[in-house]
Parts: structure tokens; sequence; C-alpha cells
């Protein structure tokens, strides 16, 4: 019942040339899990998700920012990554790229990189068969110099 309701809440803003659903769902949430991971999301991090769900989703930031209150919620409740990871099978090698390289733009945007950051993006690239040369790269390049 809850998932028909977020459904139906997230249909009024998911852009008619962006991923379905699950795949937009599942993003939100592993994004909003990388901002819980330290057990505090900052509002760095909350704004590099908006940054991130605008830009992976094809939202405006009004939309985006709906979608942060409700991956907030999903992603404290959920047990596993899993829960996400196998909604995300549809996406190309590109997209799941673009997924680890926006998680790593969250992990980075207080300033600070927590090893449980590092851990669920290696996680996440591992179950969404990201290889671990893309894993590497999209870290150093997000990386603060």
């Amino acid at each position: 019942m809850m998932i028909s309701n977020i459904k139906h809440f997230l249909n009024k803003f998911i852009a008619d040339d962006s991923p379905t659903f699950d795949s937009t769902f599942a993003t939100v949430c592993l994004l909003c899990q990388v901002g819980l991971a330290d057990q505090k999301c900052t509002p760095e991090e909350e704004s590099a998700i908006v940054r991130s769900l605008s830009k992976l989703v094809n939202i405006d930031k009004a939309n985006a920012n709906e979608l942060l209150k409700i991956g907030m919620n999903a992603a404290k409740e959920s047990n596993s990554v899993f829960d996400f990871t196998s909604q995300l099978v549809e996406l190309d090698a590109q997209s799941r790229t673009a997924l680890i390289e926006a998680m790593w733009r969250v992990a980075y945007a207080d300033g600070y990189l927590d090893e449980m950051e590092e851990a669920l993006i290696r996680k996440v690239a591992n179950l969404i068969y990201v290889n671990h040369s893309d894993f590497i790269r999209t870290k150093l390049l997000v990386q603060p110099a």
C-alpha cells in the first residue's frame, strides 16, 4: 500500500523522458542512503542530492526537493540497499556509472568522506555491476583537491 501511494505521488514529478518509476525511486533512495550513511545528512549533502536528482532524473529543483523528502523516509525504513539496487537492472552502463558518480558527490558534499559512505558506494557499485576502474575514476573525478 505504501509503495503504491509513493508511486502515485512520484508519477506527478517524473518527466516523460526520465527513467521508469522503479529506477527513479531507487536512485532517490540510494542517494539518500549515502547522505544518511554517517548518521547525519547535512544541508550540503541534501543540496548535492537535489542537484544530482535534477541531473539524473531530469526534474526541476522543486520536484527534486519533494523526492528528497520521500527518499529520506524510504531510505530510513529500508533494511538493505538491495531493495533499491535490484530496481536498476534496466539502466545501461553509463547510467549506472553516473549514479555512482552522483553518490560520490553526495558523500563529498560536506567536505568529509566517512568510511561508511565509501563502503556503501562500493557495495552499490558491486551490486549494479559498475567496474572497479569506473568506481575509482568517478571517485577521483569528484574528490576535492
